[in-house]
């Protein structure tokens, strides 16, 4: 994913315990690295082919942010922002309005202001009430929870006794429409082809739906349930995943970085299709970010916690490895290319079947700092855990396409925040 100027927008194509792991006691464990590097500077590297050394030998020393293809981090929006002036006040005689977009993948609506009396509330709802959200506390200038489908209905719930005031109620100034999926994956083709003639996709495209796997790797499909889909400002695509049994996620810096960008990302998890082969998905839960606990671009890694943690606790959490990445260890990558229900990068026709580490050590943001692949990634990719196949435990953060595509070492993250998890 990558940076616009502001902040990165949407993610370059990015992605993103063993035995008889239970969802919920999942340990991660994030291996310590000797040592936390100094690193400071500012661009970004088309990543290239490192010594096969081992990381603690490449790393010494280095402090240098290396200059960056921008062409790899691939910015593209999969919905756009229309202006509204839709109200529902105390003083009108109608309590509910209708928010909708044709042929629209999800409608966003946005709170300019909302007052109201206690016990009092809104819901933003589906048509047909399979998705409603409630909101009882006043807010200002706040995204409601996104409705899948081309339809929200707004409706404001008040006490009899209420007094009519046109002061108290909801104001709606703008929503986000999400493009039809058609319509995603042609943006996601077009911007792969202007960006690089491989730009994440290596040799075809080998990933598969998550349901895909369900019955000849159930493991692998376990360990796929704690990594989220974004959806970061009403229109911006990353992956990301729990790490560690507390509230703690982890996704790229380039996706964001600071805690109010957090609080209006929408982390959504449970979304994978119903079957395979199915266009079908199961309505995710979705939470909304709560706090920026650390961030960096060296690292390229934003920590951060969700609000409404408990109802996410179900999906378990994942470990960073004890042991860095080996050339030749098989991987797989959950993640949610272009936004789409969860599938996974665990076959390589380039690597001759299984996915594989192809450099233990390679070059990110900062020299050495990444772990390079040819599993298949794609925008909206950014902040997915690659995994080991061995352990289950997560080897790196993906972060770059360029076939091989690569994610940032998972102990060097460790050690700056193993000390918050």
């Amino acid at each position: 994913m990558a940076a616009s100027e502001r902040r990165p927008r949407a993610d370059r194509d990015g992605a993103g315990g063993a035995g008889n792991l239970k969802r919920k006691r999942r340990k991660a464990v994030l291996a310590a690295t000797a040592g936390a590097l100094a690193l400071g500077g500012a661009a970004v590297v088309v990543p290239t082919a490192f010594a096969d050394d081992p990381v603690s030998e490449a790393l010494a020393g280095a402090s240098e942010i290396l200059p960056v293809d921008d062409s790899l981090l691939g910015l593209v929006d999969v919905g756009e922002v229309e202006q509204l002036t839709e109200s529902l006040t105390y003083a009108d005689a109608q309590d509910a309005v209708t928010v909708s977009g044709p042929d629209a993948g999800y409608v966003k609506v946005h709170f300019e202001r909302l007052l109201l009396n206690d016990g009092d509330y809104v819901t933003v709802s589906s048509p047909d009430g399979a998705e409603s959200y409630r909101y009882e506390e006043s807010m200002v200038d706040a995204w409601a929870t996104s409705i899948t489908g081309d339809t929200a209905i707004v409706e404001l719930h008040r006490a009899e006794s209420s007094p009519a005031s046109d002061a108290l109620g909801v104001l709606i100034d703008r929503a986000a429409y999400g493009f039809a999926s058609d319509v995603v994956d042609a943006l996601v083709a077009e911007q792969a082809d202007a960006a690089h003639p491989e730009e994440s996709v290596c040799s075809g495209d080998e990933k598969k739906s998550s349901a895909c796997y369900r019955s000849s790797y159930p493991e692998v499909v376990e360990h796929a349930e704690p990594v989220a889909r974004l959806l970061i400002d009403g229109t911006v695509l990353c992956t990301a995943f729990r790490v560690g049994e507390d509230n703690r996620m982890l996704t790229n810096h380039h996706c964001f970085t600071e805690t109010w960008e957090a609080q209006q990302t929408e982390v959504w998890f449970g979304y994978d299709c119903v079957a395979c082969g199915a266009d079908a998905a199961n309505i995710p839960v979705k939470v909304s970010g709560q706090q920026v606990l650390k961030t960096s671009k060296p690292l390229d890694y934003t920590l951060f916690t969700v609000d409404n943690f408990s109802r996410i606790d179900q999906f378990g959490y994942l470990e960073l490895a004890d042991e860095p990445a080996k050339a030749g260890e098989a991987i797989y990558i959950p993640q949610h290319p272009a936004g789409r229900p969860t599938e996974i990068a665990m076959e390589s026709s380039v690597d001759g079947g299984n996915c594989v580490v192809k450099n233990a050590v390679y070059d990110g943001y900062v020299a050495g700092s990444d772990v390079s692949y040819y599993c298949d990634t794609e925008f909206g990719s950014s902040g997915s855990p690659v995994i080991s196949r061995d352990t289950h435990e997560v080897v790196a953060l993906h972060h770059f396409g360029g076939c091989p595509n690569s994610g940032v070492n998972a102990q060097l993250i460790k050690a700056e925040i193993g000390h918050l998890l």
